[in-house]
């Protein structure tokens, strides 16, 4: 009878099998990784808590509904940069919106408006 699959390498240069817990990093550290310059239009709105969802807020830049420093944006993958404006058309009312920061994560309201400030707002 003939063994079915194929024979797995083993030795240091093997891969690790599935389930397996080793990452292939020799330190316990994480190499550091160089601080983010741009972001996705989408994942920005999505953090600033500008729509609800991720995939709405590809939909809604995809639609044509996003300005981006007053030029129409068809695509979610845009890269935005701190200082960019966004003009965003919602169902019922327009947000002009200057990116401040890119932030890391969609957070609380609180940290999520510490990412832009609206230009037309008196002080």
């Amino acid at each position: 009878m003939k063994a079915r699959g194929r024979a797995r390498a083993r030795g240091p240069t093997a891969t690790p099998e599935r389930g397996s817990r080793r990452t292939g990093h020799d330190s316990g550290a994480s190499p550091a990784s160089p601080p983010t310059t741009s972001a996705r239009v989408d994942v920005w709105m999505w953090r600033a808590r500008v729509v609800k969802t991720r995939s709405l807020a590809a939909k809604l830049a995809q639609s044509g509904h996003v300005r981006l420093n007053g030029r129409r944006i068809d695509a979610a993958g845009r890269a935005v940069r701190v200082g960019d404006v966004l003009t965003i058309a919602l169902d019922r009312s327009v947000l002009v919106l200057e990116i401040v920061d890119l932030g890391e994560r969609r957070g609380p309201a609180v940290e999520a408006q510490m990412l832009y400030r609206n230009p037309d707002a008196r002080d």
